[in-house]
């Protein structure tokens, strides 16, 4: 009997749903009928595109596992990339220079988009921000603000049009002024500098904070080092070019007189010739230093695949550490003046042969550098080539590794790397090997992946609290921003349901057995939510929102909070959104939204829905006081 009433139940809501995709489809069709003829290719392509993206994130292709393969991901973010190509054209088509003539066609559009990136599986890819940035979009839509859609449709485009190579998250390559860079280094400031040659090296590198709290490197050049600016400009555009995961990518420059400077994302945690030459309390272990040869070799093999197959002077001190931990080559050896001194600035005794015959920098001559960098990485010291090319032909390899390993590594590992780090040293450039090959040889030898490279480093993870918003906060403001679970859970047990009121009017004919089932499974979600039994919350909720015949944002803003007590930020961040489209200008939802978002570390999106939410309470004071 209970069986059948559930499937009785199951078929009402599937008609249900049926009846109100059908009556969305009829919506839909008439407000692109009543658009100009000239619009219909682009609403058409854009509508061709909707279609190919929902057939991939609920198809038969949909792997079942919890992380899909990097083929399926990487044909949903072409999806992705060819819908929100198709959504740009129509915005930028004349008839639509106000975006917001068009939020009856964009609305329904924009509420797909989010059902369709709530997939788990985009979540989880390099795209993790898009549900949010969709959201934005969303509410500046349903809030008349022409600006925030502007913004928020640009951040899309850069989401999805500039990550190359996995450099997702890069902010777009931009000119900066001095004035910028000047405030964000404290007036260049010595205690700033955080080059390892320091203050009296010809080209100094700071470390800055720019106004939008991102943290960057300014490398200032010499004034004689770049006499041309256009030269440096040009050289700047093109490094500029670049984005991939593996690289310290290049952000902007400045050119103002004299003055030459490149700015590149800010790698916090030293160099690799910090950790190998100057450690203080534990040296690098033996699967860190293969996972650094081969994240170096995945950022050669880029940069040559993109027409960037020079770089000057590679060694121990170009390799950077992220916040994670995970290795980067700095973007500035890109980038090479005739006039800014030789191209190899260390001792001649690791500079290839070639150079000191020519003085010409080659593809080859990198891959000499980076057997130089092998060396370093096996005996955890400055080795000149030449030396240890004899220790390797008397067959002496125990004596080359690192006596700090204490015979913590593999020596078929360490064989493969000694017969790499040789091949790379050939004196005739001829014989030495490519990147790709580089690539393929050093891939087998991960054999620690799963482990982060912050684990394998001895830093600890790095977290960062969403910022001090621009607005005064509310309790459950100032909660959020301290990510304190415990006093958000306690202010939403206190305020109950009272932000419910006016989003749901139900018919007498609505008050069924159905109904008083759905209000039965949110009495028992409030007692367990109550209880801090946050699992069965979880639960309760999900049946009361499965009906659907009453929609409640506080459900949903609960259920957040039960998923982020759960660690589960990805779960926490869909609900906040579904609490957020339910009730567009509810700050409840955006201030969810920003815990969740600081707890998958996309803390600038986390600032932005902080002070969105703080400046929509503020309103609503005002807005309560009256005139």
């Amino acid at each position: 009997m209970v069986v059948g009433f559930r499937r009785s139940i199951s078929f009402q809501t599937e008609a249900r749903s049926q009846q109100q995709q059908q009556r969305a489809r009829s919506s839909y069709r008439a407000r692109s009928a009543s658009l100009p003829s000239r619009f219909h290719p682009l609403v058409s392509d854009l509508g061709d595109a909707c279609r190919c993206l929902r057939c991939w994130a609920e198809g038969e292709g949909r792997p079942a596992a919890r992380t899909p393969s990097p083929a399926w991901l990487a044909e949903g973010v072409a999806l992705l990339a060819l819908l929100l190509s198709s959504l740009s054209q129509l915005l930028r088509h004349p008839l639509a220079r106000d975006p917001l003539r068009r939020s009856p066609l964009l609305l329904p559009l924009l509420d797909s988009f989010l059902r369709l990136a709530d997939a788990h599986a985009l979540l989880r890819s390099s795209l993790l921000s898009l549900p949010a940035l969709l959201s934005r979009a969303r509410s500046a839509l349903l809030r008349r603000d022409p600006a925030r859609l502007s913004s928020a449709l640009r951040s899309l485009r850069r989401s999805l049009g500039e990550g190359g190579g996995g450099g997702g998250g890069v902010p777009a390559f931009a000119e900066f002024s001095l004035a910028e860079l000047r405030a964000a280094t404290n007036g260049f400031s010595a205690e700033n500098i955080v080059s390892e040659s320091g203050e009296k090296a010809p080209n100094v590198v700071y470390k800055g904070r720019l106004q939008n709290r991102r943290w960057i490197a300014v490398k200032k050049f010499t004034k004689l080092a770049w006499p041309e600016p256009k030269q440096f400009a040009e050289e700047a555009w093109g490094v500029g070019k670049l984005r991939h995961r593996r690289l310290a990518n290049l952000i902007g420059y400045c050119c103002d007189g004299d003055e030459r400077l490149l700015v590149a994302e800010y790698m916090p945690n030293d160099t690799l010739a910090k950790h190998l030459f100057h450690w203080e309390n534990q040296t690098i272990e033996w699967a860190m230093r293969l996972r650094v040869a081969y994240y170096i070799a995945e950022a050669l093999e880029y940069c040559g695949n993109e027409g960037r197959p020079l770089y000057h002077d590679l060694n121990a001190y170009r390799v950077l550490f992220d916040e994670d931990g995970d290795p980067r080559l700095s973007c500035f050896g890109l980038m090479k003046n005739s006039r800014d001194g030789k191209s190899y600035s260390t001792n001649l005794a690791y500079t290839p042969p070639e150079y000191l015959r020519n003085g010409r920098v080659t593809p080859e001559s990198v891959i000499f550098s980076f057997g130089t960098v092998l060396l370093d990485l096996l005996s955890g010291k400055r080795i000149p080539p030449s030396h240890a090319l004899d220790m390797i032909r008397n067959k002496h390899m125990l004596t080359l590794m690192d006596s700090h390993l204490e015979g913590n590594f593999s020596t078929e590992e360490a064989t493969a790397l000694v017969d790499l780090a040789s091949q790379c040293l050939q004196y005739e450039p001829r014989d030495r090997p490519n990147t790709k090959k580089l690539v393929s040889i050093l891939a087998p030898l991960q054999t620690k992946s799963e482990v982060p490279s912050y684990v394998m480093l001895g830093i600890p993870k790095h977290e960062e609290a969403p910022p001090t918003p621009q607005h005064p906060l509310s309790p459950l403001g100032e909660a959020c921003s301290r990510m304190d679970l415990t006093a958000i859970h306690q202010i939403l047990i206190m305020t109950h349901y009272k932000d419910d009121e006016g989003t749901n009017e139900l018919s007498f004919q609505e008050w069924t057995q159905q109904m008083r089932d759905m209000l039965d499974a949110r009495k028992r979600g409030d007692f367990a939510f109550r209880d801090k039994d946050f699992k069965i919350a979880i639960e309760c909720y999900t049946q009361f929102i499965d009906v659907g015949t009453m929609v409640s944002p506080t459900v949903y803003a609960r259920r957040s909070l039960c998923h982020l007590m759960c660690d589960q930020p990805d779960a926490a961040l869909r609900d906040a959104m579904q609490a957020q489209c339910v009730y567009p200008d509810w700050p409840t939802a955006f201030y969810m939204q920003a815990v969740a978002l600081a707890k998958l570390n996309m803390n600038d999106d986390a600032a932005d829905m902080l002070n969105e939410a703080a400046g929509l309470e503020e309103k609503q004071q005002k807005s309560a006081k009256g005139p």
